[in-house]
């Protein structure tokens, strides 16, 4: 097991285009980090740095407290899955298994040992003897995995394992992972664009932007303390509502005034803002749609709104609505909340009124995009 650090790495094409620029970040032993973000981030080149995949433009990579940017992959102890599986399809998954074991002269008892140990815990065991053609995407990340189990590497790294498979193999592929993370104990880098798998599998997210950090904290963290708007909306499905309005201060009490209501910030909200000494002004507001609720007419704090768009889900309501002003905004409603009879009247262009409480608001400077409080 190992730890790695990464210290001002930047990856520097050919064409003077930078991929990732002073990239720093400490992952501990054992410690399973998520590099998260949109295509084109940085993220898998960031990976296949720390590989020896990509070479290194400026920076020190180290693993266990080596320096490695020198050193070719096969020395680097470290075991990498694709996201294209790459297995040889001339082999069986036995062989594809044990490929990297024979390369090393290992006795095939021993062989034999570590490749049905590992087709155990991934539940393969059935298609030792099989093609990667006869088997199913899940099965052959499956087997693409335990190529990477048996060498014991110091390290686990992963590219988008997932990308390739169907919403329901994602889903139990993912807990799959969860589990072979607890069994093997090592350390663990995955790279996804997923975020729902970044806050599921990681105990740290790394979240980047145009090949730059925009934020490193546990998957709490960057749910309930985005640094800026980018995090913000990119964590969390639907993305959070952004709401141009005014952060209204009386005395030690702010209010914010989204469409004509008026809505009191109260909690660690208020007190955190008193703390950072934030004064009244232009903001965005940020609000996620399962914080939204429905309203009645004649409050203070509700937000007149149109329906738009009803999307059944199941389990819960994702409402699209727009203000008197034309700024659509996603609301998340529970459907056990609801009568049949609510439920038959939430059709186009019915008239609604939502709200949200003070303790779940976000506050984003205009300019810089910053979160106000945790920025």
């Amino acid at each position: 097991m190992a730890s790695v650090k990464l210290t001002d790495v930047k990856k520097i094409y050919d064409n003077k285009v930078t991929a990732v620029h002073d990239f720093n970040l400490e992952i501990a032993d054992k410690e399973f980090v998520v590099f998260v973000g949109p295509s084109g981030c940085g993220k898998s080149t960031t990976l296949r740095m720390i590989a020896g995949l990509e070479d290194i433009s400026e920076g020190i990579v180290e693993i266990d407290g080596v320096v490695v940017n020198d050193l070719q992959p096969k020395d680097r102890d470290i075991a990498m899955v694709f996201q294209n599986y790459a297995l040889y399809p001339h082999m069986t998954v036995y062989d594809n298994i044990a490929f990297s074991l024979r390369l090393k002269k290992m006795p095939e008892d021993e062989i034999y040992e570590k490749v049905t140990n590992a087709a155990e815990i991934l539940g393969i065991t059935e298609y030792l003897t099989r093609k990667p053609r006869a088997l199913s995407g899940g099965q052959r990340q499956r087997v693409a995995i335990g190529r990477a189990m048996v060498r014991n590497a110091k390290v686990f790294l992963m590219d988008e394992p997932l990308s390739n498979l169907d919403a329901k193999l994602r889903n139990q592929m993912r807990a799959e992972i969860i589990l072979l993370r607890q069994k093997l104990d090592t350390t663990f880098i995955y790279v996804t664009h997923d975020q729902t798998e970044a806050m599921t599998l990681g105990d740290r997210i790394v979240i980047m932007r145009d090949g730059i950090i925009e934020q490193v904290g546990t998957p709490t963290e960057v749910f309930e303390m985005p640094r800026n708007i980018f995090v913000a909306e990119f964590i969390g499905a639907p993305k959070m509502n952004m709401i141009d309005t005014e952060l209204v201060k009386e005395g030690d009490r702010y209010f914010v005034t989204p469409f004509g209501a008026k809505i009191e910030v109260d909690g660690e909200k208020r007190n955190e803002l008193i703390q950072r000494g934030v004064e009244a002004g232009s903001i965005k507001l940020g609000v996620r749609p399962e914080h939204i609720v429905l309203s009645e007419e004649g409050s203070e704090a509700a937000i007149p709104c149109k329906l738009e768009v009803n999307e059944m889900m199941g389990s819960e309501l994702h409402l699209h609505v727009f203000t008197e002003d034309g700024t659509r905004l996603i609301v998340r409603i529970p459907t056990i909340n609801l009568t049949m009879e609510q439920r038959n009247a939430l059709v186009y262009g019915a008239q609604l009124y939502i709200t949200f409480e003070g303790k779940v608001m976000h506050f984003f400077d205009k300019e810089s995009e910053l979160n106000l409080i945790y920025g």
